[in-house]
């Protein structure tokens, strides 16, 4: 008896040709629908279902494989001789070869005012069924569910090459893209901020050469409706494929930068800022994110929130730099900078970070999901809890400091302007290294005089306050909290420096 394949795709590129290689090759089809019409237009010989199952679709197409015939015909093992005459006894074929592609739901609900009417509609429940009986019985039955799988088993088919081995391959294939699929619909019908399961998937962008060092393997995937403002986004103009690291650390800089809304610069290294300026033109903003730390910025990430201009170019170009992205480069910029070989060039329409986006972070065992750190404190957030008073400048530079100083590894502190880092202090096991190192990076700085400093959590004795007032900081912000601020607050009293809580703690592990 000639094998049997079932052909129902949603997507029908390239179904016609895969249909009249299966009859060369001896088998009878049997279809539904679209996929039926499809294939018999395209002259390919088919049978509908409603032939083999005696019973009409029905329910505007709901209905049609979900049938006894067609399941009992995928599911049966074939060395099972009790399954084998239940077959012959209510004459069932066996069905060998599964060919489904599912409803686009994906692409449904990316559309531009789809009704949750237009999206459930999408939701398949046949085809994921026959996919999930074939892989089931993938000892038996061969299963294919995407288009780029057709050549390979034709040619497999030919040199008598579909073994178990390959069989198996493809069901795994079907329960990741059915449980992908599946995931997709559990997160656009879920309403709770954290459901009792996790169900996200992710689509492979591509294998990387390597992870974040040249011994670990790597590959990137990408969430299958990205965030319009993620590296998803981005496209690359020029350069090296970007690593791992590259990925960590452009991905660090679009998150700061999204936090400015006049001309800005973010140079940054290993996940933290090495210097940002803000300004009303890019290339000082540019010249007050180099002027930050000259040193660290060789070899960073720069990311520019507006248009790069040919000033700006010239003074990039003239640096070792790993990846620079932008909304766009003017096309004399772009030359210059294009002269780098391995320089990562990249566009991405800028805007602000999903409010509602949320960070994955994995653990031995498991993970932890929590909401991005979106939170920008205004000077009206502020608390002065010291005697002296901030200026209207210093309050500007308390403002900058504490959108700065939330992008920093913790323990974190940053000595700032009103529009430029001087001095930031990564990382350090305790809050007075780190302001330490944040100072002596500032000091010998030209607008030093106008200094603050800002933390990410509170300080838990009056050391820190006491270090920055000997070396002549004016102005602190910092969440509070301690058990001891009022030492902190004493301190600040008694050295006449303006202390700001803000009540909102900023970590970054």
């Amino acid at each position: 008896m000639a094998k049997l394949a079932l052909l129902s795709v949603s997507d029908k590129t390239g179904i016609v040709a895969f249909g009249s290689e299966l009859t060369k090759r001896g088998y009878d089809i049997i279809s539904t629908g679209g996929t039926l019409k499809t294939l018999v237009d395209g002259g390919v010989k088919a049978t509908s279902v409603e032939d083999v199952t005696g019973f009409p679709e029905m329910l505007d197409g709901r209905v049609k494989t979900l049938h006894p015939r067609i399941h009992a015909g995928i599911l049966a093992k074939r060395d099972n001789p009790e399954h084998m005459a239940k077959l012959k006894e209510n004459g069932i074929r066996p069905i060998d070869l599964i060919c489904v592609n599912l409803y686009p739901f994906k692409a449904t609900i990316q559309k531009d005012g789809v009704t949750d009417a237009e999206a459930i509609e999408q939701i398949d429940i046949g085809g994921p069924s026959m996919l999930r009986a074939a892989a089931k019985n993938f000892q038996d039955v061969t299963v294919i569910c995407e288009q780029a799988d057709y050549a390979e088993f034709l040619k497999r088919y030919d040199a008598d090459q579909v073994d178990r081995a390959y069989r198996r391959h493809l069901a795994a294939k079907v329960f990741r893209q059915t449980a992908a699929y599946d995931a997709l619909i559990a997160k656009y019908m879920t309403t709770e901020a954290y459901p009792e399961k996790l169900t996200l998937t992710y689509e492979k962008v591509e294998d990387m050469r390597y992870g974040e060092n040249s011994h670990q393997t790597a590959a990137y995937y990408k969430d299958p409706i990205p965030e319009d403002y993620s590296l998803a986004h981005a496209k690359q103009l020029h350069g090296k494929a970007l690593s791992y690291n590259n990925l960590r650390d452009a991905d660090a800089a679009l998150r700061m930068i999204a936090d400015f809304d006049k001309p800005a610069v973010v140079a940054l290294k290993h996940m933290n800022p090495c210097g940002i300026g803000v300004s009303d033109k890019l290339l000082t903003a540019w010249n007050l994110a180099y002027e930050s730390d000259p040193i660290s910025i060789f070899g960073g990430i720069i990311a520019l929130n507006r248009k790069v201009d040919l000033a700006t170019a010239k003074k990039m170009h003239a640096l070792f730099l790993e990846i620079i992205i932008a909304p766009a480069f003017d096309d004399d910029a772009y030359a210059i900078l294009a002269k780098k070989k391995n320089l990562r060039i990249m566009t991405l329409d800028f805007g602000k970070m999903n409010p509602d986006h949320k960070d994955l972070v994995t653990v031995l065992g498991g993970a932890l999901y929590q909401d991005a750190d979106t939170t920008h404190e205004t000077i009206s957030d502020f608390k002065v809890v010291s005697k002296a008073q901030p200026t209207e400048a210093q309050l500007r530079a308390l403002q900058f400091g504490q959108m700065v100083v939330k992008h920093v590894k913790s323990n974190a502190i940053v000595v700032t302007t009103a529009n430029q880092t001087l001095g930031v202090g990564a990382g350090q096991m305790n809050r007075i290294d780190s302001l330490k190192i944040a100072v002596d990076k500032a000091e010998d700085k030209a607008n030093y005089g106008n200094a603050i400093i800002a933390s990410d959590a509170f300080f838990p004795m009056d050391d820190c306050v006491e270090y920055a007032a000997k070396h002549n900081i004016k102005a602190i912000v910092e969440p509070g909290g301690s058990i001891r601020d009022q030492d902190s607050i004493d301190k600040a009293d008694e050295y006449g420096v303006a202390l700001v809580f803000t009540g909102v703690r900023h970590f970054k592990h």
